[in-house]
């Protein structure tokens, strides 16, 4: 027998769940901050969020801005992160009205929308 009729192939697959793994407002950056983020925008908060499937980032954007007076500053589709600027208010209200629906509508698992 050859070496090659023992090998064994294995494949493997990663099949996310639904998930929200990072929420989180940054209340009040340091001002070289946006710059560092490729932000336009500069003052107010800015929301974070790392989502699984990466898809499900491009519906938060979309409630996000439909909920509060926030402005998109980076949605990716490929690796689900969206960044959210705004008022500290704005922010907070967009990141819940994205919580209540992946995580009350859409059964995404949540995490806890945390603040610094």
């Amino acid at each position: 027998m050859s070496d090659f009729e023992n090998k064994q192939r294995i494949i493997q697959e990663f099949v996310p769940g639904k998930q929200v793994t990072l929420a989180h407002v940054i209340a009040h950056p340091v001002p070289e901050l946006y710059g560092k983020l490729g932000l336009f925008e500069t003052g107010g908060a800015i929301g974070i969020f790392t989502i699984t499937p990466s898809e499900g980032a491009m519906i938060a954007a979309d409630i996000a801005s439909k909920a509060a007076d926030v402005a998109i500053g980076y949605v990716d589709r490929f690796n689900g992160s969206l960044l959210i600027t705004g008022g500290v208010s704005a922010v907070e209200a967009s990141m819940r009205e994205v919580m209540d629906v992946l995580c009350g509508m859409m059964n995404f698992a949540p995490a806890r929308i945390t603040r610094t």
